[in-house]
């Protein structure tokens, strides 16, 4: 028998998740404690090394995972050939057969920078839901989290005239996580994608220029790289070229004798090897007026020294470190079980209880205070986050990324210098409320016995 194709689809998202997950329903079932009312938040303990700050993004493909949840008879026939759940109790079937997401969910808007211990999400449903829809929910919000604030933080160091643009599909980790990662790009700040699947989906026109590969094909074939360029001119006029297959500077001039002559307009340069601060000023000479991009295992730091060096680059093309890297280390924690609040005290791992409301200044400087949800707003501050999802139900349609994409800037042009610095920045202060305070206090000796 054929082995089917291993991709994700929507009506299979119940069973994208943990074992764990599903042992555990079992167990909440058997125990009596399934339908009680559970919030579980997802938040960040520690930033990855460098971070100020961190952009939440993936809200919108969350949400839609969550409206979209169901376990159909044909995902209990799976799960009950595997013999682990021969002693799970009968009732666990019928909770799970047809069972759809009949929560809350509380959100920042997606392009909303946020800090470490500060939940990005909470989700308020029955145990045994809030519990299945962890692992998905995790997936999706840490890695465009990830992705969104890189993004963002090339957009900071570049500059809001540069283009940047997103080609890290090949090196993304999968085709699903090379199509998240357009999307948060994009919402973090980047003008555009060379995925074509998803720039179409996104409404967005993709971006891109070629590879050697035509270059060496066509000089090959028909004598210079001239031809080649001639010959890509011919379908695509004026779209920008890749030079430095042989010689940059040779090419350039070249293609200066030409654009002198006006044989043909000239819409960029691209520049993938090589000494980029010497090169793009040499081009710049040649080709004065014609936008001169740079690729090649780019990032922020590469980026701010070509700056600082006096590299003569419009826009940048950002692949393999942009869509990977140290990971923005979501975790998705229970804080409180039918108004009982609860919280971790394992070493280093420790979390606080409670719903909680992230009331942010409107002077940054100030710092935010992590409160409770009852707690009055402090004065000049306002709460970030909001109900999104009511009984299962999407109470707004997703912000497009347009939107997002200003709330990104924004929201890092408000912070402090010193917080969006990409070396070594200054710890954004949170401040705990004494409401907030006061519940750990009383949590923990609940919890310790003391």
């Amino acid at each position: 028998m054929p082995t089917p194709p291993l991709l994700s689809a929507p009506e299979d998202y119940s069973l994208l998740t943990d074992l764990y997950q599903i042992t555990m329903t079992a167990c909440y079932v058997g125990e009596g404690l399934d339908q009680r009312r559970a919030s579980f938040e997802l938040f960040a303990r520690r930033l990855p090394e460098n971070f100020g700050y961190i952009i939440a993004a993936g809200l919108a493909q969350g949400l839609e995972f969550l409206s979209q949840f169901q376990i159909r008879d044909r995902h209990l026939a799976a799960l009950e050939a595997t013999g682990i759940f021969t002693q799970a109790p009968p009732a666990f079937w019928s909770r799970l057969r047809g069972a759809k997401f009949t929560g809350d969910v509380w959100a920042v808007p997606e392009g909303t920078a946020v800090f470490a211990n500060e939940p990005l999400l909470r989700v308020e449903a029955p145990l045994w839901q809030a519990q299945m829809v962890e692992t998905y929910l995790l997936n999706t919000l840490n890695y465009q989290t990830l992705i969104a604030t890189r993004a963002a933080r090339l957009r900071d160091v570049a500059g809001p005239e540069a283009q940047l643009l997103e080609f890290g599909t090949r090196r993304a980790f999968s085709p699903q996580a090379a199509l998240w990662a357009a999307r948060a790009a994009i919402a973090g700040g980047f003008d555009s994608t060379s995925n074509v699947l998803a720039a179409l989906t996104l409404g967005r026109k993709p971006a891109g220029t070629m590879a050697h590969a035509l270059v060496m094909a066509i000089a090959a074939t028909q004598g210079s790289e001239t031809d080649a360029f001639d010959a890509f001119h011919r379908y695509f006029p004026g779209a920008p070229l890749l030079i430095d297959t042989y010689d940059t500077i040779a090419a350039a001039r070249r293609l200066a004798t030409q654009h002198q002559n006006g044989r043909s307009a000239l819409a960029g340069v691209r520049l993938d090897s090589g000494d980029l601060v010497s090169l793009s000023q040499q081009v710049r000479e040649l080709l004065p007026g014609v936008p001169i991009f740079a690729s090649g295992d780019l990032d922020e730091y590469e980026i701010q020294r070509l700056k600082q060096a006096g590299a003569c680059l419009d826009g940048y093309g950002l692949g393999t470190r942009l869509v990977t890297g140290t990971p923005v280390n979501g975790v998705y924690k229970l804080v409180d079980i039918d108004g009982i609040p609860v919280m971790k005290e394992a070493h280093n791992k420790t979390t606080y209880p409670g719903c909680k409301q992230i009331f942010r200044p409107a002077d940054l400087n100030q710092g935010d205070t992590l409160g409770l949800m009852t707690d009055s707003p402090p004065a000049n501050t306002t709460p970030l986050l909001q109900r999104v999802m009511h009984n299962g139900e999407q109470l707004s349609p997703p912000e497009d990324l347009a939107t997002i994409a200003q709330c990104t800037t924004h929201s890092v042009q408000a912070l402090p210098p010193a917080v969006r610095a990409i070396t070594a920045p200054t710890v954004y202060p949170v401040e705990i409320s004494p409401a907030l305070a006061a519940l750990r206090e009383r949590t923990g000796r609940r919890v310790l016995g003391y």
